[in-house]
């Protein structure tokens, strides 16, 4: 990995997406391995999430690693596993889009030199360090009016994926470190 992006201990804004914008996180089974995902790098690789939001084909997160590994290696770590995992809901759960789905991933890494039968993420996370208070805020107002701005709920904070929630004081998914904040979005509360 080129040394430009690589992500150190700071915070940052990071969107991983699905390879083409597939619209993969429609079925709760998908959401689910996400959320369960991120739990397991919670508790055992040390991310700290400070904001999330899962879209349909993209995750959105403020976030930062705790000690070893960095944050490029759990997000790698991440990708890789819920990958392998996203294929085989696929293939073994009720899933109409299965063919075009499994089909379209199958030619998304028929590039690549290293032998690889499916792509599920795009490559990258976009990292964008949190550099000033500000930029922290846009980013926080960015993420969790995502939901909203896509016409899926009214307030951010009745979307269940994602940590609106946490900061309106509803019970999340995540365990979140809600920052302190002055609320920049109306709906939040």
């Amino acid at each position: 990995m080129s040394e430009k992006y690589k992500i150190r201990e700071k915070a940052y804004f990071t969107t991983s997406t699905i390879v083409g914008w597939i619209d993969v996180f429609t079925r709760p089974n998908h959401k689910m391995l996400i959320i369960n995902s991120l739990k397991h790098c919670f508790k055992n690789k040390g991310l700290v999430v400070f904001a999330w939001c899962l879209m349909s084909s993209h995750l959105h997160m403020i976030c930062r690693a705790e000690g070893k590994p960095d944050l490029s290696d759990i997000l790698r770590d991440f990708k890789t596993f819920t990958s392998k995992h996203i294929v085989k809901q696929i293939k073994e759960e009720p899933e109409s889009r299965r063919e075009w789905m499994l089909e379209y991933f199958a030619s998304a890494c028929s590039h690549l030199k290293r032998k690889q039968t499916y792509k599920i993420w795009q490559d990258g996370n976009q990292p964008k360090e949190i550099f000033s208070t500000s930029f922290l805020y846009e980013k926080l107002e960015y993420i969790h009016n995502n939901p909203v701005q896509e016409m899926i709920v009214e307030n951010s904070r009745d979307y269940l994926f994602n940590s609106a929630r946490d900061y309106a004081d509803l019970e999340g998914m995540l365990d979140v470190h809600v920052l302190d904040h002055k609320p920049l979005v109306k709906n939040w509360r």
